[in-house]
């Protein structure tokens, strides 16, 4: 995995933790957004970017948009101090897969590591409701999302039940449907909303009001 952060101090930490673990390896450091997007463009890619949100000449943010349009996209864990930082919601839309406290356990630091390698999101589905009810606005942006137009009435399905954080499995037995049609509809889901991460899809379901907030 890559170490995105602007303290050095924290950088070290992180990787005397991470390193210690089974299966984990720390491949590379970077001090700033530009540093972590060209790192993780190294051959072979990291499978994690653990990325800070506030760094020096590219923000975490912005580095986390470019890291995830590349071409075999590394999954980005943000790190934060805040547990419901506006710059989190950012860059849950930005393609981002979860968020971390700072100041996490060890272990939950492990999980989400791991979480995110295997592409599974970190973010409750309830949490990123309330982002969206915390920084989009009081209502739907109406129109903001005229792809989802483009989707099929069981894509919107799909969609929906990614919204409640629901696995490929737990879809697939609520649809009546094969685990790979599953995984080819949201795969689909995510091409027509030109989106990177099923994190992603689901601040557009909220943001749209296809699945209510508060729901």
């Amino acid at each position: 995995m890559l170490l995105a952060d602007d303290q050095r101090l924290v950088r070290a930490g992180l990787r005397l933790l991470l390193d210690l673990e089974p299966g984990l390896e720390v491949v590379g450091e970077a001090a700033d957004g530009v540093e972590a997007v060209a790192a993780a463009q190294s051959v072979p890619p990291p499978d994690v970017v653990l990325m800070d949100v506030r760094m020096p000449r590219l923000d975490g943010i912005e580095a986390t948009a470019r890291i995830r349009r590349l071409p075999h996209a590394p999954q980005v864990l943000v790190l934060t101090t805040f547990d419901a930082d506006e710059l989190v919601y950012r860059a849950l839309q930005a393609g981002a897969c979860g968020f971390l406290l700072k100041d996490a356990p060890q272990e939950h630091l492990v999980l989400a590591v791991r979480a995110a390698a295997a592409g599974v999101p970190t973010v409750a589905p309830t949490v990123v409701a309330r982002m969206v009810e915390r920084f989009a606005g009081p209502a739907p942006a109406t129109g903001r999302w005229p792809a989802l137009d483009r989707l099929t009435a069981r894509e919107r399905d799909v969609l929906r039940a990614m919204a409640t954080g629901a696995s490929n499995a737990d879809i697939a037995r609520a649809l009546h449907l094969g685990e790979s049609t599953v995984k080819s509809h949201v795969a689909h889901v995510l091409t027509k909303l030109d989106l990177t991460s099923r994190s992603q899809a689901v601040v557009v379901a909220y943001e749209s009001g296809l699945v209510a907030r508060g729901a």
